[in-house]
């Protein structure tokens, strides 16, 4: 499909290929979840785009920039179009942040874009367009957090980092922790359990982590969990304690609908496909309420997705 400057060292986060040899666990406990777990995910693991060796790292990483709040189902044809334009990090750099926008579509949040962009940019200039392998150094890439450097380091090179999304703290919360759900953010105590859980070897980690991750998302959800395909629910905590209702803060519900995000998502639309500066009345007749509508587009402004030129006219970004 496309190729890359650097391959990994080891295609066994996400990359559909044979399971590694499991070493003996330093615990019964372990044992427990391990060894079910990636059982099930090599009999059930979805055939995703970025889990194939073709992916290469660069792959891995668009996918977990476009996969943060958003479902693979909505994010699948546009990483299609997106590594079939911008195959490698510098294919990316050499066009205008604007474009990486544009390209982005409606998947949402679109700062991710931007940061994505930056990213490219940064691997272009620093590392010779190759995605880093060291977890230092792909902390340090713009837009690049803790959750997304650990990520990247395990799916793409094997590596053994504790891979914390919201599929992986709820699949610990309710087997090991006995709760319906996790914090609404994650916590010291989420990242010590999670390290302590993470298997001695390399390759069984970064198989850990792709599998305890592909649990949350098809079996362990959030509203209807499914224990009874569950490779672990005769050692879930939660259901062996009765699976009780959440007593915790209430969980954050997410909201659209005629909130600032939507009109954001409006002016961006007009934005993305016009191919000159759209005039200030095109931005005007995507929303009635004029307050609103004004504080939407400074805040695009703001966050460097929409560029004001001198003659009043509105473009996406150019540098």
């Amino acid at each position: 499909m496309f190729s890359h400057p650097a391959r990994p060292r080891a295609t066994i986060g996400h990359a559909m290929t044979t399971t590694p040899s499991l070493p003996s666990p330093r615990s019964g406990a372990e044992t427990a979840l391990h060894l079910p777990v990636i059982a099930w995910f090599e009999a059930n693991a979805r055939d995703l785009p970025w889990r194939r060796p073709e992916a290469g790292p660069w792959g891995v990483m668009v996918s977990e920039f476009m996969l943060q709040q958003t479902p693979v189902s909505r994010v699948l044809p546009v990483y299609e179009e997106w590594l079939a334009r911008w195959p490698r990090p510098a294919d990316l750099a050499a066009e205008p942040p604007g474009e990486a926008v544009r390209a982005w579509g409606r998947l949402g949040y679109p700062r991710r874009a931007l940061r994505l962009h930056a990213a490219a940019t940064a691997i272009t200039e620093r590392h010779g367009g190759a995605v880093p392998d060291d977890h230092a150094e792909l902390l340090a890439l713009p837009g690049v957090g803790e959750y997304t450097a650990a990520a990247v380091a395990s799916f793409a090179y094997g590596q053994r980092h504790a891979v914390l999304d919201t599929n992986v703290r709820r699949v610990l919360a309710r087997a090991v922790s006995g709760v319906q759900y996790p914090p609404n953010a994650t916590t010291a105590a989420e990242r010590r359990l999670a390290k302590e859980l993470l298997p001695g070897e390399e390759a069984v980690a970064a198989r850990w982590a792709a599998a305890s991750m592909e649990l949350g998302a098809l079996v362990c959800t959030a509203r209807t969990p499914v224990c009874g395909r569950c490779p672990i629910a005769a050692r879930c905590a939660w259901r062996a304690a009765g699976s009780p209702e959440h007593d915790g803060p209430p969980r954050r519900g997410q909201t659209y609908a005629g909130t600032d995000r939507q009109v954001r998502g409006k002016l961006l639309a007009v934005l993305r496909e016009a191919v000159a500066p759209v005039p200030q009345e095109a931005l005007d007749a995507v929303w009635d309420e004029p307050v609103q509508r004004a504080r939407a587009l400074d805040g695009l402004v703001a966050d460097g997705l929409v560029e004001p030129l001198e003659d009043g006219t509105y473009r996406l970004p150019l540098t």
